[in-house]
């Protein structure tokens, strides 16, 4: 006794031709949202240095701060910041010197490069430096010439009466 069973059923699943045509059309999908991830490092690292500038103004408003309830009768000349020492500047108006101090108390100096006080002109990878400034360099562009237009500065004051400029100077296009 010999039974097969036959089934009358269609086939399922998809053809080889339809199968290319979704595999094609989701590498055209692909191909246009790929430039939007691409650029967004240059976001990132904006983003990066706009909390650095926040963070060093933080710092900078906490030493000053610190230096005017100072009770000691004499004037402060550095302050320890989360085991760190801050210098002040010798203009005597509580806001901290620009050094490397500053840059490793607002919990910079691990992801940025640091360039400090001397005077350097701008080079095609490298932004240029006065005495009385820092510059914060995200480590990921620093030497290249993306870094020429991607940093933060913080210029120290250089009387009794004014604050210390933090300038953000990038955008996410020049930051790439």
């Amino acid at each position: 006794m010999n039974r097969s069973i036959t089934a009358n059923s269609a086939q399922a699943g998809f053809t080889l031709i339809e199968l290319i045509v979704v595999i094609v059309i989701l590498g055209i999908l692909a191909a246009t949202a790929l430039p939007k991830f691409t650029s967004l490092g240059g976001d990132a690292r904006l983003a990066s240095l706009q909390a650095a500038k926040g963070a060093l103004s933080s710092t900078a408003a906490m030493a000053k701060g610190k230096y005017l309830v100072n009770t000691t009768g004499t004037a402060l000349t550095t302050l320890m910041v989360e085991g760190k020492t801050i210098n002040y500047t010798t203009v005597g108006n509580g806001y901290p010197k620009a050094d490397s101090g500053l840059a490793d108390a607002s919990g910079l100096s691990d992801d940025y490069t640091v360039l400090t006080g001397a005077v350097t002109a701008d080079t095609t990878t490298t932004p240029g430096n006065a005495g009385g400034q820092i510059t914060i360099i995200p480590r990921s562009i620093a030497g290249t010439a993306a870094a020429v237009n991607c940093f933060v500065r913080y210029t120290e004051p250089t009387t009794k009466t004014a604050a210390p400029i933090i300038a953000l100077t990038a955008t996410a296009t020049a930051c790439e």
